[in-house]
């Protein structure tokens, strides 16, 4: 145990997701009380979703890199990820049994594939530790003195004055799983500044023909790039009743939402061979056989899949020729909006970060401090998303815990 304080401190960790966990496992092995409010009936819902798909941690991409990921206007978060590098995301996963190995693609996972054993782990060192996890609380704002009020499921309220805060209350994605973003208000209302919550790592809506819907709904496009304006994705997508989903898009989203801000709808074009060039296409169709349908003629010379030649017949009749080659190559689709935000895997906006401190405290409220999703930041996935959940979750522990140094 890190060493302890003169005096033990009451703590409240208002979300229970990834972030407030593990800020709660920070202060709590420094040797405070901890107390954990949730208004679930169980805590790190969403966490245990993202397990489904193998619960991507990280990623092992050189640092440099790795840092890149998270764009513009996002130094706080980088700051946060240097000081919380991918290395210690992994030795802590692997201190909780998770035998954590790199896949094909460089990401990290936990050997079991999933995120269930690591959170019984993880609850268990907890409550080893001391830290109280109270669920079907739901957050509904501060008292006149700055305590903390909650209603219960069962409609009574309660209020609480712990010596230090810390919110970890997410966004607003998969709103069914705990975090729905009501704490928006609540936040607007204090005078705190918050950039609006939109969907991220989500998908487009796209107007499909009736005939290519029908045939082609759950369809993938693999080993393609997407495009919008400068920006080009490789990966791969795969075909929604409404749009597209997958990586691709994931990645694109920011730019696809920059496009739409300032237009109803936006192209993003598809290249269907990125490692092929427009000339050699052109010379692959220069001579198309009689006897083959137009199908058939792409199938062999370009060895286009089904969903592949949908996409270009998507797009307007099909000619023989040069404008055919710089179609394969660009294949134009109309984008109207991104996906709702109930189903995407996370959101953009929050919090801004003017109104924090370099320890991720609000400037107008000492004693509380902020991590995870609801600050002002976003990623791809690859796991970028929950590696700079927790470095934000490490840093705000850490300037909590400074902060109760100098005020005890």
């Amino acid at each position: 145990m890190s060493s302890l304080p003169a005096r033990a401190r009451d703590v409240a960790v208002v979300g229970g997701g990834p972030a407030g966990l593990f800020a709660a496992e920070t202060i709590a092995s420094h040797g405070h009380r901890v107390t954990v409010y949730d208004r679930m009936p169980s805590p790190a819902r969403k966490f245990l979703l993202a397990g489904r798909g193998g619960l991507n941690l990280t990623h092992s991409e050189e640092l440099t890199k790795f840092l890149n990921r998270y764009g513009d206007g996002a130094d706080n978060v980088r700051a946060a990820v240097t000081d919380f590098p991918p290395d210690k995301l992994v030795a802590w996963a692997n201190g909780l049994d998770a035998e954590t190995f790199v896949g094909t693609s460089g990401r990290v996972f936990p050997r079991a594939m999933k995120a269930s054993p690591l959170l019984r782990a993880w609850l268990r060192r907890l409550g080893g530790l001391g830290v109280a996890i109270k669920t079907r609380h739901l957050w509904t704002g501060l008292t006149a003195s700055g305590g903390l009020r909650f209603e219960m499921s069962d409609g009574q309220t309660t209020e609480v004055h712990p010596d230090a805060t810390l919110f970890a209350l997410g966004g607003a994605s998969w709103p069914k799983l705990g975090s729905d973003g009501e704490w928006v208000d609540i936040f607007k209302t204090a005078g705190i500044a918050v950039t609006p919550l939109a969907p991220a790592n989500c998908g487009v809506l796209i107007p499909w023909s009736d005939i290519f819907r029908s045939r082609f709904e759950g369809a993938a496009l693999k080993r393609i790039a997407l495009r919008i304006g400068d920006v080009t994705q490789r990966g791969e997508v795969i075909i929604t009743r409404h749009g597209l989903e997958g990586g691709a898009v994931y990645a694109l989203g920011g730019e696809i939402r920059k496009a739409l801000a300032k237009a109803d709808t936006t192209i993003v074009s598809v290249d269907l061979k990125p490692d092929v060039t427009t000339d050699d296409i052109a010379s692959r169709l220069a001579q198309p056989s009689r006897k083959d349908t137009m199908t058939n003629f792409l199938r062999k010379s370009l060895h286009l899949d089904p969903v592949a030649i949908g996409l270009l017949r998507e797009a307007g009749p099909l000619e023989v020729g040069a404008a055919l080659a710089k179609r394969v190559k660009s294949v134009p689709l109309r984008v109207s909006a991104l996906a709702g935000i109930d189903r995407a895997i996370s959101t953009a906006g929050g919090v801004q970060w003017r109104d924090l401190d370099d320890a991720l405290m609000l400037r107008t409220k000492p004693g509380f401090f902020l991590a995870g999703e609801m600050l002002d930041w976003e990623a791809p996935t690859g796991g970028y998303l929950l590696q700079a959940t927790f470095a934000t979750a490490a840093k705000a522990s850490a300037g909590l815990l400074a902060w109760l140094r100098s005020n005890g």
